[in-house]
């Protein structure tokens, strides 16, 4: 899935609580929807910090962020937990939904190729489309540049 524009892929994951949460019951809100590929450790880490920062700015802007991993929902308690996440993070541990987004498969890590959930992000419209993706996230400064985009998506909606 390489266009933007596209639909973007419903699914139904649980939450840190075993609360399923489908993309589809999110219309009508802009959703920021990130994978990453495991709790507590740096880059992710440093990644939902970031977004826990921007998170008032990116919901006065009408946008729900969703965090996707592995991780199972005791694993999503403790990381939410220990740095004050107000966001949800859902479980995705077969990984289909990382692969209906194109978000899991072969990576390069430390020059180790080796499989597994890729860092990515996928803005998606209110009406349910995926007008971004980033599809090589670096941790630092990303959530500034989905609250930019965001940002320019709405004046691209509203000029229209």
């Amino acid at each position: 899935m390489s266009d933007l524009l596209q639909p973007a892929p419903d699914f139904t994951l649980p939450d840190r609580q075993g609360t399923p949460h489908s993309l589809s019951s999110y219309r009508g809100h802009w959703v920021v929807l990130y994978f990453y590929p495991k709790d507590d450790t740096p880059g992710c880490t440093r990644e939902a910090c970031e977004f826990r920062d921007a998170h008032d700015a990116l919901r006065e802007l009408g946008a729900v962020v969703l965090g996707v991993s592995r991780d199972d929902a005791a694993s999503h308690e403790r990381f939410s937990g220990k740095f004050g996440l107000p966001f949800t993070l859902l479980s995705d541990p077969t990984t289909a939904t990382a692969r209906a987004y194109g978000a899991y498969g072969e990576k390069n890590m430390y020059g180790k190729v080796a499989e597994g959930v890729k860092r990515q992000t996928f803005l998606i419209s209110p009406d349910g489309f995926i007008v971004q993706a980033w599809r090589s996230v670096k941790p630092d400064g990303h959530a500034a540049q989905v609250e930019a985009a965001l940002r320019a998506a709405q004046a691209t909606r509203q000029s229209q």
